[in-house]
């Protein structure tokens, strides 16, 4: 007496996104718990963004404005009246002013504020 084993393919694929789901949840635990575990002072990685983002933005800006005052320069000495000329040395001027105020503020933020820390406390 032979019997036929019918294989319950329901009940297969039921247990295998079982395991599926539990091996994907220890595999997001193991990612991100030893991380969770190895963070910083608040503070400590504020300062960290605060620099990253500055250094960021002052190499953009300072691309952006040594490529502005290329085309101010040219605009400049190509341009056919007097009157143009100025326009292209005003422009000049203002993108070297807006480079300071931006790296400006974002050196003091990173670097200059975290100098006065503890300065405004009573002993």
């Amino acid at each position: 007496m032979n019997k036929k084993k019918t294989i319950n393919y329901s009940l297969l694929m039921k247990r295998l996104f079982l395991v599926y789901r539990i091996a994907l949840l220890v595999l997001i635990l193991a990612v991100i718990l030893p991380h969770a575990g190895a963070v910083d002072d608040m503070w400590v990685v504020a300062n960290r963004i605060i620099k990253d983002v500055y250094t960021k933005i002052a190499g953009v800006s300072t691309v952006l404005a040594g490529l502005m005052s290329a085309v101010a320069v040219i605009g400049a000495k190509m341009s056919g009246t007097q009157q143009k000329a100025d326009q292209a040395w005003d422009w000049l001027k203002r993108v070297w002013l807006a480079w300071v105020i931006i790296n400006g503020i974002g050196a003091f933020i990173a670097y200059v504020r975290p100098l006065f820390n503890g300065l405004a406390t009573l002993d």
